[in-house]
């Protein structure tokens, strides 16, 4: 199995190849992520990792922008905001050697390193935790970038599978709680080709269900469809099929949009 970060430096490469071929117009296209261009997204991606580094955050202020709506979203801005006027060729060049720079800090990580505490996103949790939450926004953001310039891809590596393996982790929530599927009914997700999973609802709660046959909503999925559903994105393809309770299946596709 591959471990976090060997599937950083797949996705890591990825982008890097992916951008390395952008046409200078290409930087500016928007994404589903309101306020955002393709260059924006590469910019978060190297802030993120820059301050992940210990590097001190920029002394910038972006100023009120309208799609700015909470406090996680005006510390990412600012990192971002700060490198709207450089070329896009200039980040990809960031890019390049904060992701080298922490790729050499994590290659010497222990097992016990991997399961030290730390604060995560999510809340507290551990070193590992972190990397694998990385390895989902950094492959999110990818897709991002994908969509905007027309160029799909990176769907079948070990980096989309563990970002597909933490997004299903969050389904029995959306099914159970957001989507408030009713006792006894079962929703099962075939993403991507893969094999399907199923979320099964009782007391009013979700959790994976062991058999994902007989189900009573069936949802067929492209990966990078339920990545951009997932991450609550404004351009999601119109691509997922929908068999059985059709009502209860839409309220669950409208339900998806966990990440902040």
């Amino acid at each position: 199995m591959q471990t976090s970060v060997e599937n950083l430096a797949l996705v890591w490469a990825s982008i890097d190849q992916l951008c390395s071929g952008l046409q200078d117009d290409q930087w500016d296209l928007p994404t589903g992520c309101p306020g955002w261009t393709v260059r924006d997204h590469l910019s978060h991606l190297v802030d993120y990792e820059a301050r992940a580094l210990g590097r001190p955050v920029p002394g910038h202020d972006p100023g009120s922008l309208p799609h700015v709506k909470n406090d996680l979203g005006r510390a990412n801005e600012v990192g971002v905001d700060l490198r709207r006027p450089r070329a896009g060729t200039e980040v990809l060049g960031e890019f390049r050697a904060v992701t080298a720079e922490r790729l050499a800090g994590l290659a010497g990580l222990t097992d016990q390193d991997l399961a030290g505490p730390t604060m995560t996103p999510g809340g507290p949790g551990t070193v590992a935790d972190m990397l694998t939450l990385r390895v989902m926004d950094c492959w999110s953001h990818e897709q991002d970038i994908r969509r905007a310039v027309g160029r799909p891809g990176d769907c079948d590596t070990a980096a989309a599978a563990q970002a597909v393996e933490y997004f299903t982790g969050l389904l029995p929530y959306v099914v159970g709680k957001r989507a408030g599927a009713p006792d006894g009914s079962k929703v099962s997700f075939r993403i991507g080709g893969r094999d399907p999973v199923a979320v099964e609802v009782s007391g009013g709660r979700g959790k994976l269900a062991a058999d994902p046959g007989e189900a009573t909503v069936t949802v067929d999925i492209p990966v990078a469809t339920f990545a951009a559903l997932m991450g609550g994105r404004t351009d999601v393809p119109d691509d997922a099929v929908v068999a059985g309770d059709r009502e209860l299946g839409r309220r669950v596709l409208e339900s998806m949009g966990v990440l902040p």
